[in-house]
C-alpha cells in the first residue's frame, strides 16, 4: 500500500541545498519515509527488535528529523499502522461502489477478495497490520480492536445487515 521500496526513486532521499519543494512538500516526503521505514524494519525484524535507528537508516532522514514527525516508536508504528488501515478501508470502499448493484453474497464475496488481495499483494504490510500489532503494546491493540469495529460496520452496510442476528454474523466475518 506504499509506493515507494527501498531501490525506488520514491523512496530516496530528498536533494540537498536548493531545490523547489516547499517546507510542506518536504515534511510529507519525510514522513511517508519514515511510515514506509517503519514498515519494512518491522516486517524484518520484528517489532520488539526494531529501533529507531534502523527507521532513520531505512528512511534516510535524521534523528531530529524523526522527532519533528513523531514522540517515539510506538508513535511511529501507531501512525504507519493509521495510514495503512486508511489505505486499506480506502480501496476496499472503491471497490464495494463498483460493486454495489450486486447481491449481497457478491458484494461479500467482493469485500473480502479486495481484503486478501492487497494483504496478498503486500506481506511485509500485512504482517505489520496482522501481527506484529500485537507485539506493539496495549494502545496498538485497542487501535487494532477499533479497527475490527470499522470494519464490521463496512461488511454490516455493505450488507445492509439490519438485526442484531445479522450484526454478529458480520462480526464473525
Amino acid at each position: 500500500w506504499y509506493v515507494g521500496r527501498v531501490d525506488s526513486p520514491g523512496y530516496g532521499a530528498l536533494p540537498r541545498g536548493r531545490h523547489h519543494l516547499t517546507r510542506e512538500q518536504v515534511a510529507a516526503s519525510q514522513r511517508e519515509r519514515l511510515l514506509q521505514g517503519m514498515t519494512d524494519v518491522v516486517a524484518e525484524k520484528g517489532y520488539v527488535r526494531s529501533s529507531v535507528a534502523d527507521v532513520l537508516r531505512r528512511a534516510r532522514v535524521s534523528r531530529e528529523t524523526f522527532y519533528e514527525h513523531f514522540t517515539d516508536k510506538e508513535d511511529c508504528f501507531l501512525a504507519t499502522f493509521d495510514h495503512t488501515v486508511e489505505v486499506l478501508i480506502g480501496r476496499i470502499r472503491e471497490r464495494s461502489e463498483e460493486a454495489a448493484a450486486a447481491d449481497r453474497i457478491d458484494r461479500l464475496d467482493g469485500l473480502l477478495r479486495v481484503y486478501l488481495e492487497e494483504l496478498a499483494a503486500q506481506p511485509d504490510v500485512s504482517r505489520v497490520f496482522l501481527v506484529e500489532v500485537y507485539a506493539a503494546g496495549e494502545r496498538a491493540i485497542e487501535r487494532r480492536a477499533r479497527l475490527q469495529q470499522r470494519f464490521v460496520d463496512i461488511v454490516a452496510g455493505l450488507l445492509e445487515a439490519g438485526d442484531a442476528t445479522q450484526r454478529f454474523a458480520c462480526e464473525v466475518v
